[in-house]
């Protein structure tokens, strides 16, 4: 980890930098660390490090261990199935919301993300590509007009990454990923809310089979079957 530029937005750098050494493995996953350790590592005070771990915590990457210090976790296969299935019951809807909302400027701003994944999938950038697919996401969501259910499905997609795999060059390409997401943004732009939604719903759907079948495959056991969902998309206030 490299130490932290106090001028900068400490509380945010804090938490980037914490957030990224987990994902990368360099916090390593299961081992225990101390609060004064990190915070002399990032070359910064204890209490915004403190504060960086609560959010941590409440995304599930780390937890306090009382006289112990803070335990990094590792996301479970039966984690991985939670995630996609809470995913499934919030995001699908949000898209169907989303659509028939139409916030101004939103259909641009999910184009760009799009070109961004674009860019990258032909420049085989896989750190740009699932960036630009985390805000293609977020971006959707939001337009639902729930932020809070935006940042709470965001904040799930962490501990997917903790797990430390990705389907791409494994169960896919950049571009197979890619073409989901176009055939979403293409029923989007057209309007076709309860389409888009289906489209949404099967992305998902297809990335958890996936995921969970090569990490099943590497050792773990995947039993709990994700959740079959027959929305009704009559029920969602367009």
């Amino acid at each position: 980890m490299r130490q932290i530029d106090t001028d900068r937005n400490l509380a945010k750098e804090i938490f980037d930098e914490l957030r990224g050494a987990i994902v990368s493995g360099e916090l390593t996953p299961g081992a225990l660390y101390s609060v004064h350790d990190l915070a002399a590592r990032l070359g910064v005070s204890r209490t915004p490090v403190r504060e960086a771990l609560i959010q941590l915590s409440e995304r599930g990457m780390v937890r306090f261990e009382r006289n112990r210090g803070i335990r990094i976790l590792q996301t479970s296969l039966h984690d991985l199935e939670e995630v996609f299935a809470i995913r499934l019951l919030l995001e699908v809807p949000a898209t169907f919301r989303a659509t028939g909302q139409r916030p101004p400027g939103w259909i641009e701003e999910l184009s760009g993300h799009l070109a961004a994944m674009r860019t990258a999938a032909g420049q085989h950038d896989e750190a740009a590509f699932m960036a630009a697919d985390r805000r293609f996401h977020q971006t959707i969501n939001a337009a639902s007009g729930n932020l809070r259910l935006a940042h709470y499905i965001d904040s799930l997609r962490d501990m997917v990454l903790v797990r430390g795999n990705s389907t791409v060059d494994r169960s896919r390409t950049m571009h197979d990923i890619l073409g989901e997401h176009e055939v979403i943004f293409d029923l989007i732009e057209d309007g076709k809310a309860r389409e888009a939604a289906e489209s949404m719903r099967a992305h998902l759907l297809h990335t958890a089979q996936l995921l969970l079948g090569q990490e099943a495959a590497a050792g773990g056991t995947g039993d709990t079957p994700l959740p079959e969902l027959n929305l009704d998309w009559t029920n969602f206030p367009g």
